[in-house]
């Protein structure tokens, strides 16, 4: 399996919240600026505070979403290595992980492949491990094949 291939996964997944959260961002803002106050004080409020709401959410979506990008960006070229790390791909005896960011199950030709981010409980877990090793998880035992 090819981590490149991987990456561009990952990527496409990111360019695409990022773009939503952009489209959605631009649609709030949009609906906060066309809402005109009517002689309903209170509803206008209650709405203009709802919008804001929405702006917000979208924006702090925006981050995110940028943020992965970053951490991305850092792994985009990382050598292979027999210690699991940021930019491993590591085959267990449970599946298929890509620490990179979480995007969750991605499919491919050589089968599913479960993009995690390095920060959550199992990438937490496989840090630093190396072929041969092995740990549980939510009741599961996973012993590493292979680290690329």
């Amino acid at each position: 399996m090819d981590k490149g291939n991987l990456y561009q996964h990952c990527l496409d997944f990111i360019a695409q919240r990022i773009q939503t959260a952009e489209t959605a961002l631009a649609q709030a803002r949009e609906a906060s600026n066309d809402d005109t106050k009517s002689s309903a004080g209170d509803k206008y409020e209650t709405s203009r505070e709802m919008m804001q709401q929405d702006i917000d959410r979208n924006k702090r979506l925006l981050i995110d979403a940028q943020e992965n990008m970053k951490i991305l960006e850092a792994i985009a070229h990382v050598p292979p290595s027999d210690t699991a790390r940021a930019g491993s791909l590591i085959y267990t005896s449970q599946g298929i992980f890509y620490i990179s960011i979480s995007a969750g199950q991605l499919n491919t030709d050589a089968g599913p492949v479960f993009a995690i981010s390095a920060v959550s409980p199992i990438g937490k877990l496989l840090l630093g491990k190396k072929k041969g090793d092995d740990f549980s998880f939510n009741g599961k035992k996973y012993l590493l094949n292979e680290v690329l």
